[in-house]
């Protein structure tokens, strides 16, 4: 019998014919099933329903970076998994709806079918310290290791939450104070998931800090004449202590509330940060000491310093958590100037509190602040910081943008002089315009806005990796205090206020009126000494 013409082909040949029949196979059933899944979600009156995150156009596919392998086999993997395993279509979609490029339907609310704006919580206690610096990072920033990602981000939540509970209202006679009591703030912003506990709000003197709106409200008296919140003081509860592997202690700085403000802020003159002969080639920018360093008799809420307050509720939780036999670690993380407070506050938590088990520094968009001698003291005392930089961010270059980098480039020798600003710790830079979502001009202040780091951040995978297809940060989050997002997105610009700016309708009379605030919402720093431990 006369063999047919396939058999009469070379081995090689018959088994590429054969290769690509099963992958094209494959592809068509996966792609089928796929279907079928997202029509069975699909309501019978809306058959031009949009799915939100899911690629359909050769232009969002181009979004998905190649490069990134791994990602696109993880999210291909979960896609045929749960098409074989899952009863119903919702996980699917679920998996589906990771993927970008959004559009405006995607901000409709779709219930469950959306997924959540935070990737999963992994225990870390194994490798905690890695993430902490104990290596300086290394092998851990390009790619961007998933675990560190995520805390990165939720230090960078804290400080946010700072920033959204600020009363900056010109109209307020609070002005300048928080707006909700230390024990729901979290509960207020929707962080309770982080599982951390606020045990103390740190005030300051805002000699160089003073927008206009501080100096005096429009009612002439406000709640104090001479100090504003600047962060808070807190802790991890003992669930998320066991997932993180020690009791962690959070200092969260808030920077400026207006970017141009940082044309006050940053001076180039600088001071001892030490005055006892032992180390006074320290020297720090004069502005960033006096925040952190000013007090006054006479004042509510800053008798003692920023400094004072802050070091003596570390202290105490300290001793509280070491007496209990627990592994202790301190992490300080700020923003713009917060990021410059938490290099002086981590360089006295070092110095004062031998023997911690962890101390570092995770900032955002930070300014310098000192000299080379601050540099290498922080260094010898085992201060690990990791600095977030946006590369359009101008803040970062400051103080002495020209100057600075000038002399340092020069030679070793104008490098090291006392008198030139050195950043201290590793970078990890990042680019705004890898984003997909933000639009691609230049935008000073929305490049230095700390929602735009975070949205930067979570899509960040290596240097040369295009956004990431897997990220989960609610991206109408970034036009909480911008106008970064593309305008096709149709989010609202500086969306993020209180509702009816402030007033309130009373249902009896019928009048617009400004509520009174509750007795525990009212500022009121904690009693020295003390410590809750509310869990």
């Amino acid at each position: 019998m006369e063999l047919s013409p396939m058999r009469k082909l070379p081995a090689k040949k018959l088994t590429r014919r054969r290769t690509k029949r099963v992958w094209r196979l494959k592809l068509k059933l996966t792609w089928n099933a796929v279907k079928r899944s997202l029509l069975s979600t699909i309501p019978k009156n809306r058959v031009g329903f949009h799915l939100p995150g899911c690629v359909s156009t050769k232009k969002q596919l181009s979004l998905v970076n190649p490069s990134n392998d791994q990602e696109l086999a993880l999210v291909a993997q979960k896609i045929n998994d749960s098409d074989k395993n899952s009863s119903g279509p919702t996980k699917t979609l679920a998996f589906l709806l990771q993927l970008p490029k959004y559009s405006a339907l995607d901000f409709i609310d779709r219930g469950d079918l959306m997924t959540p704006a935070a990737s999963p919580r992994e225990n870390i206690s194994k490798m905690w310290r890695e993430i902490h610096g104990s290596n300086n990072w290394e092998n851990l920033l390009d790619p961007l290791h998933p675990w560190l990602r995520r805390e990165i981000i939720k230090y960078g939540e804290f400080v946010e939450a700072v920033y959204d509970s600020l009363d900056f209202d010109p109209l307020s006679e609070f002005c300048g104070s928080c707006r909700y009591n230390r024990n729901k703030l979290f509960e207020e912003l929707g962080l309770a998931r982080h599982g951390y506990k606020v045990t103390k709000y740190i005030y300051a003197m805002s000699h160089v800090d003073v927008p206009q709106w501080f100096l005096r409200s429009a009612l002439g008296e406000t709640w104090s004449k001479d100090s504003n919140w600047m962060g808070l003081v807190g802790v991890s509860c003992d669930r998320e202590s066991r997932r993180i592997g020690r009791r962690d202690i959070v200092v969260a700085w808030r920077g400026t509330v207006t970017p141009t403000e940082w044309f006050l802020d940053l001076k180039t003159k600088k001071e001892p940060l030490e005055r006892n002969g032992t180390h006074e080639n320290v020297k720090v920018q004069s502005g960033f000491l006096s925040i952190y360093q000013s007090k006054g008799e006479n004042t509510r809420y800053n008798k003692q310093s920023a400094s004072e307050q802050v070091m003596e509720e570390i202290k105490h939780m300290v001793k509280f958590f070491r007496d209990r036999g627990e592994e202790v670690s301190v992490t300080i993380t700020g923003h713009s100037l917060g990021g410059a407070l938490a290099l002086l506050n981590a360089y006295e938590v070092a110095r004062d509190i031998p023997a911690l088990s962890n101390i570092s520094v995770i900032s955002f968009g930070a300014p310098r602040v000192g000299n080379l001698a601050f540099k290498e003291r922080l260094n010898h005392l085992g201060v690990k910081v990791l600095r977030v930089v946006n590369k359009q961010d101008i803040v970062p270059k400051l103080p002495g943008i020209v100057f600075n980098k000038i002399l340092n480039k020069i030679n070793p020798i104008t490098s090291r002089l006392n008198w030139v600003y050195r950043h201290v710790g590793i970078q990890l830079k990042l680019n705004v315009f890898k984003s997909p979502y933000l639009k691609q001009d230049s935008d000073l202040a929305g490049c230095h806005n700390l929602e735009v780091y975070l949205h930067v951040l979570d899509g960040f995978h290596s240097k040369k990796s295009k956004f990431r297809v897997n990220a989960r940060r609610d991206v109408a989050s970034v036009n909480k205090s911008t106008d970064m997002l593309m305008d096709e997105l149709r989010i609202p610009e500086f969306w993020y206020q209180v509702a009816h700016k402030g007033l309130i309708l009373n249902k009896q009379t019928g009048r617009w009126v400004k509520p009174c605030r509750r007795p525990e919402d009212i500022p009121s720093p904690l009693p020295v000494g003390t410590l809750e431990v509310p869990w």
